[in-house]
């Protein structure tokens, strides 16, 4: 026998004891593995090398469809117009690095994590904190449905005849990538890290043997280029069509903020380790970025839905599609699969802080079985799967949609920390203020730092307007719209939780009376069996004042309950109510109202119901729940216990 000790000496009514009970072997454990105790918590942590392939797959996957979002947008000038492609990465990449350095200071400023969301509840207040919230979950749900339907538009591309089945094998790899991340953060970033650097390695390969050969004149451009597909009518270059066509190239900006979200999944020291994974992202996304936008120019790439541009690239560069093209689109549609996992690995997360705060269902919070927020994993792959089927997994319906909620999110988090860095300025020396995600003491420099972030925010906020006016009329509408209707459903759910944790409070509880003046139990009674029998011991037991009530459908079966009831109701008083229209819950529901109207101060009512407990699902059909029924239509109504009394009919209780 296990021995219980007491928590504390000086508190002996408190005991406690570590259960040695294991979770038993079940199929999930094959798919997902074995059960991890919450002492294994600080070895699933990761390092720089895997956090890279978990945390910023989604940025670098940007590489491989952001350009082309680019040419989408210039295609309405012409050929012609495709000379801005690169002036156009070039400015930003200046934003990518404008955001970086504010978000390098977001890491060390919040350990803990949680990126804008955090940052906007501790400085700005509720309603940014839920615009942040509901900007990022709908930003990483949108990673999931861009990040797959562009992995499978790079296998179209390769394989045409695959082009009616993308939705299906779109979804199949959402299923895969939510598979793996029940697995565990560490055991999907370990499995993603090989991958995630082959697609490095084959991009700067492409790039690199892209550049030697347009510096020695040998690149040529693309064989069979596709018919341009422009989604707008032929215009002329103007700066609404540059400030369009930026607008659609940010979308390589998105990912940048995952690091900041998820710092508590790296090692100690997680802050150090977080920032160097961030400068590392950049400092790739970057050179890719610049080195496919420069290239496309050269090859005289074309923006198509069938044809993507990385593989006009790939086919250009590496002279046909061979084995060096094949490994190249191979690892693009990896990497943009794994993309997904960024947002995997953050919806989760901010979901279980939203709702830790009250804001999302408690149930979010809950670690599953391999210590991830497996709710919140399920929850993401379902919504993107729904997205890739309403928009036919095409990634240029679905940009509209994207960016709009990573720029607000940028700016709320920029904003929020210039303003940290102004009340850090306000303390004195030694003067510490302790806020929920962070502590702040007086630092120097802190008026450079203010100044990086406020900058980012101002930046961040004119892409915001600019992605907003540019794609409203393409779909940037529909996400104007979702924010503000999510963060109603936040304020819903929270005036929810509010209004329990009130009713709920001991702040003004006061005790009940010592002893209750009387606790009336009632009985329903379909029949006189042993399980009628056992329930009837059962409510003997809690109280002397005793009522079986049986509702009356057929009058020859209630004639041989009436003498049945006589033999074996041991005195119990039986309650008959006649029901002309063979109703049996309302007549019974009629007559337990009129008992509460009845009711006396301090009087419990106690409704005792026989369960029979059937052997399996099938058996269980073919009997009617009268419990379930009860407590479906009492549990609202205060002043009522309903309690069953189980009675099973097993073999061998029959062969007694």
């Amino acid at each position: 026998m296990t021995t219980i000790a007491p928590e504390n000496p000086e508190q002996r009514h408190i005991l406690r004891r570590t259960t040695k009970h294991k979770p038993r072997w079940t199929l999930s454990h094959w798919f997902i593995g074995r059960p991890l105790s919450t002492a294994d918590a600080p070895h699933q942590t990761i390092g720089k090398a895997v956090g890279l392939a978990v945390f910023a797959s989604d940025a670098l996957s940007s590489t491989a469809y952001a350009t082309q979002e680019i040419l989408v947008i210039l295609a309405a000038a012409g050929t012609m117009a495709f000379g801005y492609v690169f002036p156009i990465s070039m400015a930003i990449v200046i934003l990518l690095w404008i955001v970086t350095l504010s978000y390098e200071q977001t890491i060390h400023a919040y350990p803990d994590g949680g990126g804008a969301y955090i940052v906007a509840r501790d400085n700005l207040g509720e309603i940014p904190a839920l615009m942040a919230a509901a900007a990022l979950l709908t930003d990483y749900i949108l990673t999931v449905s861009v990040s797959v339907s562009s992995g499978v538009a790079q296998i179209v591309s390769a394989y045409p005849h695959l082009f009616d089945y993308r939705i299906y094998i779109a979804i199949g790899f959402v299923m895969f990538v939510m598979l793996m991340n029940l697995r565990g953060v560490k055991e999907s970033g370990v499995a993603f890290a090989v991958p995630t650097y082959f697609f490095i390695v084959m991009m700067f390969l492409a790039v690199g043997t892209g550049m030697i050969r347009f510096l020695t004149g040998t690149l040529g451009t693309v064989p069979n280029p596709p018919e341009i597909e422009s989604l707008h009518a032929l215009s002329a270059i103007t700066p609404f069509l540059i400030l369009h066509a930026f607008a659609s190239g940010t979308t390589a900006l998105t990912g940048v903020e995952a690091i900041s979200n998820g710092i508590t999944a790296f090692k100690e020291p997680r802050s150090k380790n977080a920032g160097i994974t961030l400068i590392w992202m950049s400092l790739i996304l970057g050179s890719l970025f610049l080195g496919i936008s420069f290239l496309s120019k050269q090859i005289g790439a074309v923006p198509s839905e069938s044809v993507t541009v990385i593989s006009q690239l790939a086919e250009t560069v590496f002279r046909g599609r061979g084995i060096l093209y094949l490994a190249l689109i191979g690892g693009t549609t990896v990497i943009l699969v794994m993309a997904a996992n960024t947002a995997f690995a953050d919806f989760p997360r901010l979901s279980a802080l939203a709702a830790k705060d009250g804001f999302l269902p408690r149930q979010l919070t809950y670690r599953g079985s391999r210590l991830v927020f497996s709710r919140g994993i399920v929850a993401l792959a379902i919504i993107a799967s729904l997205l890739i089927v309403i928009f036919q997994a095409s990634v240029t319906r679905l940009i509209p949609l994207y960016a709009i909620g990573v720029f607000l999110s940028f700016t709320l988090s920029q904003g929020g920390m210039a303003l940290r860095w102004w009340k850090i300025g306000k303390l004195k020396e030694g003067e510490e203020v302790i806020e929920r995600g962070s502590t702040l003491r007086n630092e120097k420099g802190w008026q450079t730092k203010m100044l990086v972030n406020g900058f980012g925010a101002v930046c961040t906020f004119i892409v915001m307007i600019v992605f907003s006016v540019t794609k409203f009329s393409d779909g940037a509408w529909v996400v104007l719209i979702l924010t503000p209707t999510l963060m109603a459903i936040f304020w819903v759910i929270h005036r929810h939780y509010a209004k329990v944790a009130r009713r709920l409070s001991l702040d003004h509880y006061t005790e009940p009376a010592p002893h209750m003046f009387r606790h009336r139990v009632i009985m329903p009674v379909s029949g006189v069996h042993q399980g009628t029998l056992e329930g009837l011991r059962y409510a003997r037991m809690l109280s002397h004042d005793v009522t079986a009530i049986h509702v009356s459908i057929d009058p020859q079966e209630t004639e041989k309950l009436q003498k049945k009831w006589n033999t074996w109701g041991d005195g119990v008083r039986l309650f008959i109510v006649d029901s002309p229209y063979r109703l049996f819950l309302e007549p019974l529901i009629q007559y337990l109202d009129e008992i509460l109207a009845q009711r006396q101060p301090n009087e419990v009512i106690t409704i005792v119901v026989p369960q029979f407990v059937a052997g399996s699902f099938i058996e269980n059909t073919l009997h009617m729940n009268t419990a379930d029924m009860l407590r479906k239509e009492l549990l609202n109504t205060p002043g009522i216990v309903i309690t069953d009394v189980p009675y099973q009919v097993s073999e061998k209780k029959e062969n007694e």
